[in-house]
């Protein structure tokens, strides 16, 4: 069954069915960030020095701070998507389900995380990082199961069925949900994660006003971060 195309009533989308009523091209972009800082994240932890929990507790804030936006991203869907491209979607629906069943999976991998790091990041040592690592592990390979999945057959559904205030709603969720104090480092996490650095990104998503404070304070922070993370601070 094809997607069905509702009437035109303010939030709800229009057009000749199959026609295009939003852009959700940010959801492929927010998974770029996933994979490229839960793929890094192994290394991250491998490389404290044992008994360093200084270091520990700088690594283990940017996880959890990682945590927070996955959950979030993942609470947003299973709350707001979820329900209404089955309604709007019916064909969609095995893949709805598949997608629930896959964040359902990664669940269990994000809370051992969670669980994991405080100890960590308290004492540095090995012993504690191996359940970091274990559940890092996991979400990876959710996430290699789960994001390609849900590009290929959810996304476009997702660009025939809503609306772009929507699709925009889950960015708004994402931002809401940005633990205090982690503007910069997240922000910096995206733009480094696209293909070109994030200078399109940047255009397109943020007002003129925000990129200038980006350049001038929010570059600086995010460098920083990235050099203590590494282990690469100088005083």
């Amino acid at each position: 069954m094809p997607a069905t195309a509702l009437p035109s009533s303010g939030d709800q989308p229009g057009g000749a069915p199959g026609a295009k009523t939003c852009d959700a091209r940010g959801m492929v972009e927010i998974h770029r960030m996933y994979r490229a800082s839960f793929g890094e994240a192994a290394s991250l932890v491998e490389g404290v020095a044992e008994g360093d929990a200084t270091h520990a507790d700088v690594v283990g804030d940017h996880l959890a701070m990682l945590s927070v936006s996955l959950h979030a991203h993942h609470e947003f869907e299973d709350e707001h998507l979820w329900d209404t491209l089955e309604g709007r979607a019916p064909a969609c629906t095995g893949h709805v389900e598949r997608m629930k069943e896959q964040h359902a999976a990664m669940l269990v991998h994000l809370k051992a995380l969670d669980a994991a790091l405080p100890a960590w990041r308290a004492s540095g040592r090995a012993t504690d990082a191996a359940g970091v690592l274990a559940a890092l592990g996991g979400v990876n390979s959710s996430l290699a199961v789960h994001l390609p999945d849900e590009e290929t057959n959810i996304v476009p559904v997702m660009e025939t069925v809503l609306t772009q205030k929507e699709v925009d709603a889950a960015s708004v969720h994402g931002r809401k949900a940005t633990p205090k104090g982690k503007t910069w480092a997240q922000l910096g996490a995206i733009l480094a994660a696209q293909p070109d650095g994030g200078a399109a990104w940047q255009h397109e998503h943020l007002p003129a006003p925000f990129r200038l404070v980006w350049r001038l304070v929010g570059k600086r922070s995010y460098e920083q971060n990235r050099a203590e993370l590494v282990g690469d601070a100088r005083p």
